[in-house]
């Protein structure tokens, strides 16, 4: 019994640092809860995906919610690329259960790094004057978000190639679980050119219905446990949360360096496990 309790605490403690880890960057900490799960805990890949999906729930509807409190959020625009990302999360569930555990972890570190190399090579936020874009026009995606010197206007673009982005990002959160979050911050932010703090809150809100539409995929497979997910979610968001009253105050550039050496070195650790088919 004591080492169940014991189990149970850790796995929430850990649940809490990368709940708040996935709200201040986007990632929804299961970037963060599916190695934890693998590599210190020696859980199957496979249920550990679905204890992260049902986290990724969890931390998009704590942080969310305070992210459109604050204003910083676009709505338009979460909803418009859920639309791409919710036919991938269901392709990449899909693909889940026909490739062998090794090769999910080795995808899932290689699309870490890249991550994090695009974290650390960013464009610079659009400036407010910049001609706005037609098909963002046409949907009505540009918005305004509040900087320490009021209200800042931005102009949405290249609106099909994130919308692309988006899907691969959806497929990824089925077949990874870890809702996405990276791809869609950097799809928000270079491909669209939306600000960095603007990526990260919508990122935030979508990752949920993402991760919804996958997990319902893996609790019909079994491989959501109770036992498992029950502590994962409960400190991913309180995790979330904190992080999200984090975020505010906090330095952009200093999110990216967070964002990128903690997925750097989880990716290294995934690859080296999943090539030596330890996991």
């Amino acid at each position: 019994m004591s080492s169940t309790l014991e189990f149970t605490l850790l796995i929430a403690a850990g649940s809490l640092l990368a709940g708040m880890l996935g709200s201040l960057t986007g990632l929804g900490g299961g970037v963060v809860i599916v190695p934890l799960l693998t590599l210190v805990f020696h859980v199957d890949i496979r249920y550990a995906i679905g204890a992260s999906l049902v986290s990724v729930i969890a931390t998009s509807s704590g942080a969310a919610a305070a992210y459109l409190k604050e204003g910083y959020s676009n709505m338009r625009v979460g909803m418009f690329l859920e639309v791409a990302t919710t036919i991938g999360a269901l392709c990449g569930a899909y693909l889940a259960a026909r490739m062998p555990t090794a090769a999910i972890a080795i995808i899932f570190g290689i699309v870490l790094l890249y991550s994090a190399w695009m974290s650390i090579h960013p464009d610079a936020d659009v400036s407010p004057g910049q001609t706005q874009d037609r098909i963002a026009g046409l949907l009505r995606l540009d918005g305004s978000y509040p900087t320490p010197e009021g209200m800042r206007a931005y102009h949405v673009r290249g609106v099909p190639l994130g919308f692309g982005l988006m899907y691969i990002a959806g497929v990824l959160s089925g077949l990874l679980g870890i809702g996405s979050g990276a791809v869609k911050v950097l799809a928000m932010d270079r491909a669209m050119h939306i600000p960095f703090k603007v990526s990260t809150t919508t990122s935030n809100f979508m990752i949920g219905v993402t991760a919804a539409a996958s997990a319902g995929i893996y609790l019909h497979r079994g491989y959501i446990d109770p036992g498992l997910a029950m502590p994962v979610m409960l400190g991913v968001a309180a995790g979330a949360l904190i992080g999200a009253r984090i975020l505010p105050g906090a330095k952009v550039r200093t999110l990216r360096i967070v964002f990128s050496v903690a997925i750097a070195a989880i990716a290294v650790q995934m690859i080296y496990k999943g090539i030596g088919g330890k996991i």
